[in-house]
């Protein structure tokens, strides 16, 4: 009997961003049997605005969390059957910075085919437009929220990338931006580059590299939008 595969389908960093998903990310959705999806709603609404006649309910869904035990246990069951699964997250690529990656994982581990496609990644893309070093980087996801954890992470984050020549990259929750602005500037060397990616693929967005001294003199506000940061000493 033929077993199933899983397929990682990219999704939009933001709303309107259209035109950051390949024509063959669908195609490739519509070979699945069931999804694994952080967000089923959300899932659900991205799939039929690309693919209008998809039925919901001929297929399979199941809401990842943090790929508990028993899900993880059905995932395997299914691609056992034959099911092909599709694994979407919330934004971006699956696997990366997100729950699903604990079912990929699983997946490799029994000997499944896992298949990723091309799409929108925010670290990658920040790092891109950054001039940051793109051969050697670092993703951190968030960053403490502890006033003084933040402080010495912040502070080893530097002292690692002068050290190694590495670029930092690290996200916060959008209504902490400004917050995290202002501790980076606040604690960083003034010579320090700091990149600001903010609504990635959407027509609002910026990226910019400035030194840390360089960015003080400016008035930067992002609160609640969409933002990466990239740091190198």
């Amino acid at each position: 009997m033929a077993v199933g595969k899983v397929i990682l389908i990219p999704t939009v960093l933001h709303e309107d961003a259209d035109n950051s998903i390949p024509s063959y990310v669908i195609e490739q959705a519509k070979l699945c049997d069931a999804y694994f999806v952080e967000n089923e709603k959300t899932a659900r609404r991205y799939l039929k605005k690309y693919w209008r006649e998809m039925v919901i309910d001929n297929y399979q869904w199941r809401t990842i969390h943090k790929a508990e035990v028993a899900v993880v246990t059905e995932f395997i069951s299914l691609l056992k059957q034959g099911k092909n699964i599709g694994i979407i997250s919330e934004a971006g690529c699956p696997g990366v910075a997100d729950p699903g990656q604990i079912l990929v994982a699983a997946a490799q581990e029994k000997g499944f085919e896992v298949c990723p496609l091309v799409g929108p990644n925010s670290i990658l893309l920040a790092l891109m437009a950054s001039g940051m070093n793109g051969q050697s980087f670092s993703f951190h996801g968030y960053l403490p929220i502890d006033s003084l954890e933040k402080k010495k992470t912040i502070a080893q984050l530097e002292q690692d990338s002068l050290k190694k020549n590495t670029a930092q990259i690290f996200i916060e929750t959008p209504y902490r931006n400004n917050q995290l602005i202002k501790d980076l500037l606040q604690y960083c060397h003034p010579q320090t580059k700091l990149c600001i990616a903010v609504d990635i693929t959407a027509p609002t967005q910026w990226i910019k590299t400035k030194t840390v001294a360089q960015w003080k003199k400016e008035t930067v506000d992002i609160h609640k939008r969409l933002a990466i940061f990239l740091l190198q000493a």
